[in-house]
């Protein structure tokens, strides 16, 4: 009997938006009810990951974007916060993925959760990196309006882009230091993720 209600909550759709909780329930349950991709960077996915996550990095998703859609199983998007599952989701969505879900509160709720880690070498998340930066160069921009008054306008366009990322759930900084080889895979590991996915 109980059995049976185990069976009929795994197979029960998914929400777009996964709790921890939820999640992994249906990892314990039947492991092979979903598959996880993690959108994070290169460098984010081997310093910390959910043990059964493959990794194709958001900015890579386009190029395989048709390969990942075939998938026959939910996916669950995996990110640090949840921002970057959410433009995975949308692109997923657009190119006719119906099972395209998002952790809701990416690893750092899954971590609070105390769901289940893999760790790595340790490398600085993509946030910490674009706060790092954005406030290297307002800092610089403050300081240095001191002695060239037009500085401040430096750290005014780095506010009005952090505005910006804000109300458009992107980051312009976190794409361009995606880039970075700190942070990026090869493309090999790409393609055997995109492969093990459509398997």
């Amino acid at each position: 009997m109980a059995t049976t209600a185990v069976q009929d909550t795994v197979r029960r759709p998914l929400p777009p938006r996964v709790s921890p909780a939820e999640l992994q329930f249906h990892l314990r349950a039947d492991p092979g009810s979903v598959r996880l991709l993690d959108v994070r960077t290169a460098g984010e996915y081997l310093t910390c990951r959910i043990p059964s996550a493959l990794n194709v990095p958001l900015d890579q998703l386009p190029r395989y974007r048709d390969e990942v859609s075939g998938c026959p199983d939910p996916v669950v998007l995996v990110c640090q916060l949840g921002s970057r599952a959410e433009q995975a989701q949308r692109l997923l969505t657009e190119a006719g993925h119906p099972q395209a879900h998002v952790l809701d509160g990416g690893m750092v709720a899954w971590q609070q959760a105390a769901g289940e880690v893999e760790h790595g070498e340790p490398r600085w998340a993509l946030e910490r990196q674009v706060r790092l930066v954005a406030g290297s160069i307002v800092l610089a921009g403050v300081l240095g309006s001191v002695r060239i008054p037009r500085l401040k306008w430096m750290s005014g366009a780095i506010g009005a882009g952090l505005t910006f990322a804000a109300l458009s759930n992107t980051c312009m900084m976190g794409t361009m230091l995606s880039k970075l080889p700190y942070n990026r895979g090869s493309r090999r590991d790409v393609e055997l993720a995109v492969s093990a996915l459509a398997a």
